[in-house]
């Protein structure tokens, strides 16, 4: 069962983040490959964004390194160090604890797809543009420790 039918993975936009935080989420459509093949040591999505959708929120890993690969259509890569185009063919690398801002952006008015591969487990990570810190083993906080309002 080495290759995976695509078609047979569920495909979701769920997040995990406090309903403040999903609008620029909404449209990112991921599948998580890694369990489908039957994969423990690392995970993998492959990830659609529709125009307008971002990755994530601009965020950093503590204990997690994150690769990007972009297979179709093209994204703007924003981190610390400006904006950059990502295109299919493009590889973009985001070392754990680099306390880099990374985020992908999908500007253009088609589709883009991409796979990203990281640790199956969360570590903590921090967004730098919002009041938002996700502690491992407790769940998304505000930058002082409080609770989001989850209504």
């Amino acid at each position: 069962m080495p290759k995976l039918d695509l078609d047979a993975i569920p495909q979701t936009n769920m997040t995990g983040y406090p309903p403040e935080h999903r609008a620029e989420v909404a449209e990112r459509w991921y599948r998580r490959l890694a369990p489908a093949g039957g994969l423990s040591d690392f995970g993998v999505s492959h990830v659609e964004l529709k125009p307008g959708a971002w990755s994530a929120q601009r965020h950093w890993h503590e204990d997690e390194d994150e690769f990007v690969v972009m297979l179709a259509g093209e994204a703007v890569l924003v981190d610390d160090t400006g904006r950059k185009p990502m295109r299919a063919g493009d590889c973009a690398a985001f070392p754990k604890n680099d306390g880099n801002g990374h985020v992908l952006i999908n500007e253009s008015d088609e589709s883009c797809i991409y796979i990203a591969v990281g640790r199956p487990a969360a570590s903590d990570c921090h967004y730098p543009d919002i009041d938002m810190h996700l502690e491992n083993g407790r769940g998304f906080r505000r930058k002082d420790g409080s609770d989001f309002d989850w209504s």
